[in-house]
């Protein structure tokens, strides 16, 4: 079982992609597709491992990666790779995807809490988008930076996403410290459902 260490999306681009069978460094991940209306991962761009490395015709979806590491992606091999005209569709249709760096960021109070400025990664052997790191402009402060939980409740239109207000609590202001956030905020999710139920 692979370390779980909580990364930037940006962090993972330009990592090599390595096979477990053979131990050949195959790819580069060139950019990461992320869904913004369903807050997932869902997989890579490449690039060739050269001097003069294009663009290549294969993809990698998230569940095809064995890990991701602090100096690789992982697979088991190059057999995980899909050539684009068999990727689906979430992978590769620009027309249904939403950019999600730079939309503003509302609590369902009303608060403006600023702009998104990356995807929070959590990595090892199943890697998944768990957070958002948001930048504001405070005159009093400067520029902060904050990060909120992913929730299955927040709501992102072309204009705004919006954070429930159960998500406000579990704000973090640090990447060190927001692995401990994700937890207990799941924790809460958790218990929240028994009661429901």
């Amino acid at each position: 079982m692979a370390d779980r260490v909580l990364v930037r999306a940006s962090d993972i681009v330009g990592l090599p992609v390595v096979t477990i069978d053979s131990g050949e460094d195959i790819a580069e991940i060139r950019d990461v597709v992320y869904d913004g209306r369903q807050h997932a991962l869902v997989g890579f761009t490449l690039k060739k491992r050269s001097w003069w490395g294009g663009n290549l015709p294969s993809m990698l979806t998230a569940s095809r990666v064995a890990a991701i590491g602090s100096d690789a992606v992982m697979i088991e091999s190059e057999a995980e790779l899909i050539e684009q005209d068999k990727a689906p569709s979430s992978l590769t249709d620009k027309a249904g995807s939403h950019p999600v760096i730079g939309t503003g960021v509302l609590s369902a109070g009303g608060l403006r809490l600023g702009t998104i400025a990356g995807v929070i990664v959590e990595t090892g052997d199943t890697p998944r988008a768990v957070g958002y790191e948001i930048t504001s402009s405070d005159a009093s402060k400067g520029d902060t930076t904050m990060f909120v939980p992913i929730s299955a409740e927040m709501a992102l239109s072309d204009d705004n996403l919006i954070v429930p207000a159960d998500v406000t609590p579990f704000v973090g202001n640090d990447l060190a410290g927001f692995g401990a956030v994700i937890e207990t905020f799941n924790q809460s999710k958790a218990a929240d459902s028994e009661v429901e139920a």
